[in-house]
């Protein structure tokens, strides 16, 4: 039997893994890289995890998987959206709170998206998250507002998330911790249910807190 780690197996760290194997065995932009099914049994790690990595990795542009061919790695250098939406954050006197408020409308529109799709709800990572909350008793904020982005399919909308929250101030590099666990999972919770308005409000009790971090 397959020997997996377990399906809680955060998207960073299989994407680290991914990177090293990528940079030990020399693959290139428009090089194959393995299945999911050798991915992995190379990585001890569920297909379904496998999977959700390597959608977030297509969503972001950096593989393409061509049907019946199997996935590449994509030539990410051919994406100017970076370099577009770092002109504006440097040019625009405004342009700090413009990206605070865009990074939440981002956050925001993912959650309602997720509470109204059954499947989005039933995503495998949400328990995932509440079980490392569980055991760990902490997770990376940035884990969970990503894998609400990446759930949304949405993959212009992952790309500029990703450039926003660089550019933005919040926090997102730390652990959660005390009564912040309390509210995240409350997030959670809210969001398998799909409960839109508690999902939004346990979201705005979630940022606030972040927030405040910075006024102590």
């Amino acid at each position: 039997m397959q020997n997996t780690k377990p399906s809680s197996k955060m998207f960073l760290d299989i994407v680290d893994e991914l990177r090293l194997m990528i940079k030990a065995e020399g693959i290139k932009a428009g090089d194959k890289i393995p299945s999911e099914r050798v991915l992995a049994e190379r990585l001890q790690v569920g297909r379904s995890t496998v999977r959700e990595a390597l959608r977030s990795l297509e969503l972001l542009g950096l593989i393409e998987t061509r049907r019946g061919e199997g996935t590449y790695l994509a030539d990410f250098k051919k994406h100017q959206l970076v370099e577009v939406l770092s002109t504006f954050v440097m040019q625009q006197p405004k342009s700090a709170l413009d990206v605070t408020d865009t990074r939440i409308i981002h956050e925001k529109a993912a959650i309602q998206t997720i509470c109204g799709d059954e499947q989005k709800r039933n995503l495998p990572v949400w328990e995932g998250l509440l079980i490392k909350l569980d055991e760990d008793g902490e997770v990376l904020r940035e884990d969970i507002m990503r894998e609400m982005i990446v759930a949304t399919d949405n993959r212009l909308s992952l790309k500029i998330w990703f450039i926003l929250k660089q550019y933005s101030k919040v926090p997102y590099e730390l652990m959660t911790e005390g009564i912040e666990n309390d509210i995240v999972r409350s997030l959670l919770k809210h969001l398998i249910e799909g409960n839109v308005s508690e999902a939004i409000n346990a979201y705005d009790q979630w940022i606030e807190h972040i927030e405040g971090e910075d006024k102590e």
